[in-house]
């Protein structure tokens, strides 16, 4: 039986919307800039999984710099990280 190409998130995606609610109020607005540093927002929806657990991980550990950022990861654990990646992988690009 052939499968196709569908990327299945590990976490809980219903519980990663909850979670990623703050998320959406910069990387759901189309065309979206910080004021600083000044640069465009990224579209998280329909981003890879690993990528955006990843990148969570490193705002957290301080690897990755950005203020804003590494205070939103501060407060996720390993398993919100996944939930909120799970929740950006199902909805595509739609996000």
């Amino acid at each position: 039986m052939a499968f196709p190409n569908f990327v299945f998130a590990q976490g809980d995606a219903e519980r990663g919307e909850v979670l990623a609610y703050t998320c959406t109020g910069c990387h759901g607005i189309p065309f979206y800039k910080n004021i600083y540093p000044t640069y465009g927002v990224p579209k998280l929806g329909g981003q890879n999984e690993q990528y955006l657990i990843s990148a969570l991980k490193a705002y957290r550990s301080g690897e990755r710099r950005h203020a804003t950022m590494q205070a939103q990861a501060n407060t996720l654990s390993d398993q919100d990280i996944e939930d909120v990646a799970a929740y950006f992988v199902r909805i595509g690009g739609d996000q």
